[in-house]
């Protein structure tokens, strides 16, 4: 379907052309319409399948139908991380070009007295993290009284993240008439019971089967000796030239080891985690996306949102603890249509996680073994650190200061796409 076949503006039709789109992906198929209406909406969708221009564009048309002089709060759209924030706010500019409306980015890691100037100017449209905006909030530096559409995005992974209690705090600052999205990768218990709390007789659309990663996806596991996972990642990488690679391990510790690593084997790493600056993370994913760099090693936390156009490889260097966490992060590549490519280095103390994620995402993933790199059978298998083997934690603990220093770290924070040829919208 065109998105000139959706019911949008002249205005829209103006800047998804600009942006080089045509078809509609089948999320944004689905959702625009419903959105049109104002009702509420409760939304399944991968990584990769358009959701976010699917939210973008109706919001952004019902603002332009409602325009009002006074410049206040009319949208608010939460998100897990500082990255899904930018690249929130970068389609909300995009799709927004011809329109008059003024968004703005809310996280943490950066002064809060920029943003409160920006306030004061007056916004539309505000993106924030769940931490930073309870800041707001608590000094009254922010009114939400106006806010006519609220929007939840990859609301399990905020949930996931112990941001349960923020956004229970933030709701009781909106207005009880508006419409309410949320968009999850799955429709978990736990998301069932946020979306009972938040919306009012919701559409419900699912536009994949849950925990399916995407189709043009070749996944592959090599059964590897731990201690041998960084020279075989090399080892690939040279010998197939790989040029831009997505490496994700289990600890922020870990990124930095094997950034160091693979720096030391001649090929251009940096890493990305909570622990980074907001602008070193900012300058590593900038070159990673101008191919300066060919490896960006990430946690799963920070690379939550990342959006890279034609990423050719994600590697899993440490399989991830929660098997959803798996199809989150190949859906890095693959995405508009294009092919992808995950690898997953496993060795012995892993098997469990590799059947866990076999069993979730109905799926034998294919073994290929490399001479030369073949497990030893005499070593055995050793449990994983109880502390890298648990779930982030549901409930924040500790005074409010520690609580906006853990939510800054931890990831509440794209550049403009620049393709000629016609593609999918993200």
């Amino acid at each position: 379907m065109l998105f000139k076949e959706l019911g949008l503006s002249a205005e829209l039709l103006r800047a998804i052309d600009k942006q080089g789109y045509a078809s509609a992906t089948p999320i944004q198929q689905q959702a625009i319409p419903y959105i049109l209406k104002g009702g509420d909406l409760l939304a399944a969708a991968q990584t990769g399948t358009g959701k976010t221009a699917g939210f973008t564009l109706p919001m952004l048309q019902r603002l332009q139908q409602s325009a009002q002089g006074r410049r206040r709060i009319r949208t608010l759209i939460l998100t897990p991380t500082r990255e899904l924030a930018a690249q929130v706010t970068n389609n909300v500019e995009s799709y927004g070009r011809y329109l008059p409306f003024r968004s703005m980015m809310i996280f943490g890691g950066v002064s809060i007295n920029t943003q409160i100037s920006k306030l004061r100017k007056g916004v539309d449209i505000v993106v924030a993290t769940p931490g930073r905006l309870l800041d707001h909030i608590q000094q009254n530096t922010i009114d939400l009284s106006s806010v006519e559409t609220l929007i939840l995005d990859e609301a399990d992974r905020m949930l996931d993240m112990g941001f349960i209690r923020d956004i229970k705090k933030i709701l009781k600052k909106l207005p009880k008439q508006r419409q309410t999205l949320l968009f999850s990768a799955t429709f978990s218990a736990d998301i069932r019971r946020l979306a009972a709390d938040l919306l009012n007789a919701p559409t419900e659309i699912e536009v994949a089967a849950r925990n399916k990663p995407a189709e043009r996806v070749k996944q592959v596991v090599h059964f590897v000796d731990k201690r041998r996972k960084r020279e075989l990642l090399s080892y690939r990488i040279g010998a197939e030239n790989w040029r831009q690679v997505l490496v994700f391990t289990r600890t922020k510790h870990g990124a930095n080891r094997l950034a160091s690593q693979l720096s030391e084997d001649g090929i251009d790493t940096l890493a990305i985690h909570g622990n980074k600056s907001q602008a070193a993370r900012t300058r590593a994913l900038a070159e990673f996306k101008a191919g300066k760099i060919r490896v960006l090693v990430a946690t799963d936390i920070a690379a939550r949102g990342l959006d890279i156009d034609r990423l050719p490889h994600v590697v899993n260097y440490d399989l991830p603890n929660v098997a959803e966490d798996y199809v989150h992060r190949i859906g890095r590549t693959a995405r508009a249509g294009l092919d992808g490519h995950a690898i997953s280095l496993v060795c012995i103390d892993e098997h469990k996680l590799l059947r866990d994620i076999e069993s979730l995402t109905k799926t034998k993933i294919e073994r290929i073994t490399i001479s030369g790199y073949e497990p030893d059978p005499r070593i055995k298998a050793e449990p994983l650190s109880p502390r890298s083997n648990r779930r982030p934690a549901k409930k924040r603990a500790g005074p409010q200061r520690n609580r906006r220093k853990s939510s800054a770290a931890n990831g509440e924070n794209r550049s403009s796409r620049n393709q000629p040829r016609k593609r999918r919208a993200s």
